[in-house]
């Protein structure tokens, strides 16, 4: 069982940043694609950006592309979302979320593909 644990939620002014980290338990860190998917009051749980198990290809929901960036760090099982120009249609519970087996790059924003998932943290933009 992975255990995944996300930190770095906050309140921020629209234009502002926030990094938010996911922590994962376990040895095969490494070989997990690994997503971050945000749910707003009210809306479904949507697919925000994802990053292949090395790092190499990332991708991103159109309305974040440019404002969000998506690493990780495998020596420190850590995946990571740095969100800059924060906008008040940001605020949502942000999740990361861990991608067991082949087939990562077909199905990145798919939820149901997700194994493991964090309990999510809170980002509020005010404006």
């Amino acid at each position: 069982q992975v255990q995944l644990l996300e930190s770095g939620g906050g309140l921020v002014q629209a234009g502002g940043s926030l990094k938010l980290s996911c922590a994962a338990s376990g040895r095969l860190f490494s070989t997990y694609g690994m997503g971050w998917f945000r749910q707003a009051p009210g809306k479904e749980r949507e697919f925000v950006s994802a990053v292949t198990s090395h790092g190499g290809s990332t991708y991103y929901k159109d309305s974040v592309k440019g404002r969000f960036t998506i690493s990780r760090d495998n020596a420190k099982n850590t995946v990571y979302l740095q969100m800059n120009s924060l906008e008040s249609e940001d605020t949502a519970v942000y999740y990361c979320a861990a991608f067991v087996g082949p087939l990562f790059i077909f199905s990145y924003d798919e939820e149901e593909r997700y194994t493991y998932w964090g309990q999510g943290t809170q980002v509020t933009v005010s404006s």
